[in-house]
């Protein structure tokens, strides 16, 4: 690396909800991961914080300690094990930790996607106001200063509509891992897969009211694949041909999304949706709605079918299912477009980016 300016190796600094080894990890977890570990690739020296349990990593990670506890411990946290930053990324998951009133390093504002009515799903109203007023009021004044990066064009939208500015913000969307080859053959028999965090707002219980519709004339299997608060009273509620298995090895999610006829994915909102594009590498088509982030992830009509309600999930499922040319067609376009992606671009995106922040800084300070 050149000795000038922003062209040397960073001290990274990632401020986070959960690590990967958290059993309800979900994609905010995964992109933290790959992130980081593309960074200790190119060079820079990272160190994450977060909630615990940790996991091993080549990074250094420290526990921050409980779901809510962390936000508290964070700045002394930071103080002891990460101070002179070159850059803090300061992932919002819901709540941010509001950096810029504690750290004088720079801060990039990384954003899954803005949680609106998704507060109110997991909390009481009273909480659920103070976490929609944290997001929506607090965050864009405490962040004036600061970069967005936002995981999807939505997202981007989203943070617009509370009042980032959108000169604030960068898209920069998930990679995704191209299998060399495919090992697995397609199901015989219909099989339907839904996988991700089983949350309230991934409506899952909508899939299985659905299912209970399609099944009579489909048949076949449904299986939906993850770990959540909402795994039990799912397995209790899914009836004939639906299977909860709970949270799964990355063999078996990759032997699930090629052998499925679909993903049918019924969030109400999302970042991105990783597990579109996973699901897109194994040319598997996806059925889900028009919603925020999947959007995004989903090109409508050509790599995958977004429907706006659920009698038309239903209508679009059985007609996919009776459909094996539309199916492969889809497909196909799926994995072509999977293609153009991947963590590599997105790594090499994130350090330009952070470079970028850090550069004020970096050209008034000496480095060690």
């Amino acid at each position: 690396m050149s000795s000038s300016g922003t062209d040397r190796p960073l001290r990274v600094t990632f401020l986070t909800w959960r690590d990967l080894a958290h059993p309800q990890a979900g994609g905010s977890e995964v992109l933290i991961d790959r992130l980081a570990q593309g960074c200790v690739e190119r060079g820079h020296d990272v160190t994450l914080m977060c909630g615990g349990p940790l996991g091993r990593h080549p990074y250094r990670a420290h526990d921050l300690g409980g779901e809510f506890g962390q936000y508290l411990r964070a700045p002394l946290a930071y103080a002891r094990h990460a101070r002179g930053a070159d850059v803090i990324v300061d992932v919002e998951n819901g709540v941010p930790f509001f950096s810029p009133l504690w750290s004088r390093a720079p801060v990039v504002c990384l954003v899954h996607h803005v949680h609106g009515p998704q507060w109110r799903l997991r909390f009481n109203r009273a909480v659920a106001a103070v976490g929609w007023a944290l997001e929506r009021r607090a965050m864009p004044v405490v962040y004036r200063r600061a970069p967005f990066i936002a995981m999807s064009p939505s997202t981007a939208a989203a943070l617009g509509q509370i009042g980032v500015p959108q000169r604030s913000i960068t898209v920069m969307v998930n990679g995704v891992d191209i299998p060399a080859q495919n090992g697995h053959v397609r199901s015989p028999e219909p099989l339907f897969v839904a996988l991700g965090r089983l949350v309230a707002h991934k409506r899952l219980d909508l899939l299985l009211r659905a299912w209970e519709r399609v099944r009579p004339r489909v048949g076949g299997r449904l299986v939906i694949a993850g770990a959540g608060p909402e795994l039990a009273r799912l397995q209790a509620t899914a009836g004939p041909g639906a299977e909860v298995l709970g949270p799964v090895s990355e063999a078996e999610k990759r032997r699930l999304l090629s052998s499925a006829w679909l993903l049918v994915h019924p969030a109400m909102h999302e970042g991105w949706g990783i597990v579109v594009m996973e699901a897109a590498a194994h040319a598997t088509p996806t059925l889900a709605f028009d919603v925020a982030g999947v959007r995004d992830a989903v090109v409508r009509d050509v790599t995958g079918v977004l429907v706006d309600d659920e009698d038309a999930l239903v209508r679009r499922w059985l007609e996919l299912a009776g459909d094996g040319e539309r199916r492969e067609q889809l497909g196909q376009a799926a994995l072509a477009r999977a293609r153009e992606f991947s963590w590599a671009q997105t790594v090499d995106r994130f350090d330009a980016l952070v470079r970028a922040a850090a550069a004020p800084r970096r050209s008034t300070r000496r480095l060690p």
